[in-house]
């Protein structure tokens, strides 16, 4: 992945000896964090916590499953972070209308100016048609969520002290939590990019396509 230009700090938030060390066997800064956190925003959150980054305003979670990140969904999750929303996130159009029924695709659904109504593992928007499972037009306005997040330091600390809340554990997404306790979140729809990792089969994908990219370098 190329060097986001709006990163002034790269930093490896890991709970794992093993992922410091291989980190750091590259030239990569990385950080301990105590285990058992309920999620990579908790763990982001302490690291962000430390005095040593208490100075940076504002703070992007990009998540190890995602390590075909579109090019410039970082960029606009922070510009939206920057330009009012509470945290910034990104966005790319279903494919397929099985990629829009599979549970381990995070749907999300936003208002007229970009602002997230609801995230979930169920095909959103739902087709009022009785083939709504493969309707094109219902595929054609879906979007998938990415996993990068850009936040306010406000809104970071904010969003990880919020208690669980039933959509969230129903849903299994911490999304939810945040927009049940007020946060606005802003969806950038970008292009490109490649499939998170989410399931055994997706980590068999993954290693092929960055296996053939090896190859042709």
């Amino acid at each position: 992945m190329r060097q986001l230009e709006v990163v002034e700090a790269l930093v490896v938030a890991a709970d794992s000896p093993e992922v410091v060390e291989v980190v750091e066997s590259f030239g990569g800064r990385a950080v301990m964090t105590q285990e058992g956190h309920a999620s990579g925003t908790d763990r982001v959150a302490e690291v962000a916590g430390r005095q040593e980054f208490s100075g940076f305003d504002w703070v992007v979670n990009l998540q190890g499953d995602e390590p075909f990140l579109p090019e410039g969904a970082a960029e606009e999750a922070v510009r939206l972070a920057q330009s009012g929303w509470d945290v910034g996130t990104a966005a790319v159009h279903v494919e397929s209308a099985r990629e829009w029924r599979d549970p381990s695709t995070v749907k999300v659904v936003t208002d007229d100016e970009g602002s997230a109504l609801y995230f979930s593992r169920a095909p959103i928007p739902h087709s009022g048609g009785t083939d709504g499972g493969s309707d094109p037009t219902v595929v054609g306005g879906a979007l998938r969520h990415i996993g990068v997040y850009a936040f306010t330091r406000e809104a970071l600390m904010r969003a990880t002290a919020l208690p669980r809340h039933p959509l969230e554990e129903r849903e299994r997404l911490e999304q939810l939590r945040w927009l049940a306790g007020g946060l606005r979140i802003g969806v950038a729809v970008v292009h490109g990019g490649g499939p998170g990792i989410d399931t055994e089969d997706d980590l068999l994908r993954a290693e092929t396509i960055l296996g053939g990219r090896r190859d042709s370098t």
